[in-house]
């Protein structure tokens, strides 16, 4: 079983920055796809971004393309998430994710293990 923690939530105002990180352990974390999903209240788990577990391509949901940047540390068995020019629609409780299915990464389906999820709050 791959056990997952997130941490870097919190608050931030309109235009600010948060990192995220997802620390693995129980299992080989760089064999490992991950991802990062989001949900607002009332609202379904959306993704976010993803990173391969070999070549590390990374994969960004548009409506954050140019803000939010995806990264991984496979020696530290950490993933990031760094959130730039954030906006009050970012607000919501932020998952990171991993799966060894070789499948559509955009897709919650895709992944075996999930962690407790950060909330983070962006005010205008």
């Amino acid at each position: 079983q791959l056990h997952l923690v997130e941490s870097g939530g919190g608050w931030a105002q309109a235009g600010g920055s948060l990192r995220l990180s997802c620390a693995a352990s129980g299992r080989t974390f760089r064999r490992y796809a991950m991802g990062w999903f989001r949900q607002a209240p009332g609202e379904e788990r959306d993704f976010v971004a993803a990173i391969t577990w070999s070549l590390g391509s990374t994969y960004v949901a548009a409506s954050v393309k140019g803000r939010f940047a995806i990264s991984r540390d496979n020696a530290k068995n950490t993933m990031y998430l760094q959130m730039n020019s954030l906006e009050p629609e970012d607000t919501a409780v932020y998952y990171c994710a991993a799966t060894s299915d070789p499948g559509d990464l955009t897709l919650r389906y895709t992944y075996e293990h999930w962690g407790q999820g950060t909330r983070v709050t962006v005010s205008s």
